[in-house]
């Protein structure tokens, strides 16, 4: 007889995330869209522009997936019932009247409860990834670490291209050049998630799955509410780098301070007084009086 705990964990993984966490998956989506610079003049000016952005937006870990593993990328333009559920979403948020949809959005609860309910979706779709590259190269782990990292955060990489298109793709802002929290939570999660795959981490999925999610959301709700930008993966990020990778900046660092010390040393025994042009003009003006 399995225990509370496996009966939790278990009816946590079954939970379908159609319809209520897909919604709030696309209005978070197509919240942080409309909150860019100029975002809702251009879908009142191009709204097949601004609704293809969106869907982006939406679906951008499905498509960048299916790029990396040779499938059509327009394939999740067949799912007809997320596309219509995606689009309704981008409408009211759009052009809803009076703006009721932003102004609702703008209660920190609802930020908060649709941000826990996107990280939810985040696990599942880690897990779809994981699973999906397992079927096409069986314990390839690197292949499973990556399509699930595409699948989980594939959005904010594909949107770059969308920016680019438009001329406003920024180098610093670049995914690949600093990577976002949401892009290195993911990538931690695709590694875990492959390690249970491959039989090398010993718990269960569904376990894993609880608890992966509940750090997710715990994390993403205590960054809104206290408004912080700290990373919580900082500290770890800055000792892992000066032990892998602060060997020769140590190094060097010891070689400059023991280059100045004998600089100094053998300076100050060599260095004698050096007489002054005025000095010299003195002497010899005395001379002359005497």
């Amino acid at each position: 007889m399995d225990s509370p705990w496996d009966e939790l964990t278990l009816a946590f993984s079954r939970t379908s995330m159609f319809p209520f966490f897909d919604i709030a998956h696309y209005l978070v989506s197509v919240m942080a869209l409309k909150h860019q610079p100029g975002a809702a003049a251009m879908a009142w000016k191009n709204p097949l522009s601004s609704w293809f952005t969106a869907m982006l937006h939406c679906f951008g870990g499905g498509i960048l997936s299916c790029i990396l593993l040779a499938e059509p990328p327009l394939r999740f333009l067949a799912n007809n019932t997320n596309i219509l559920l995606a689009s309704s979403i981008w409408y009211i948020t759009f052009f809803c009247p009076y703006d009721l949809v932003s102004q609702g959005y703008s209660f920190l609860p609802v930020q908060l409860l649709a941000a826990g309910m996107k990280e939810v979706t985040r696990t599942w779709k880690i897990v779809g990834g994981v699973t999906h590259a397992n079927s096409y190269y069986k314990n390839g782990w690197i292949v499973m670490i990556a399509i699930g990292w595409a699948r989980g955060a594939g959005g904010s990489i594909i949107t770059n291209f969308e920016l680019l298109v438009k001329g406003g793709w920024k180098p610093e802002a670049d995914e690949w050049l600093k990577m976002s929290y949401p892009a290195k939570v993911t990538l931690l999660g695709s590694v875990i998630f492959t390690f249970q795959q491959t039989k090398h981490l010993a718990i269960s999925r569904h376990n894993l799955m609880f608890l992966y999610t509940m750090f997710l959301v715990a994390t993403k709700i205590t960054m809104m509410i206290t408004e912080s930008a700290v990373m919580p993966f900082a500290p770890f990020e800055d000792t892992l780098s000066r032990m892998l990778f602060g060997w020769q900046q140590q190094f060097s660092s010891c070689e400059k301070k023991s280059e100045t010390k004998s600089f100094n040393g053998t300076g100050s025994s060599t260095s004698k007084p050096i007489p002054n042009a005025s000095d010299k003009v003195k002497k010899k003006h005395t001379k002359k009086t005497e």
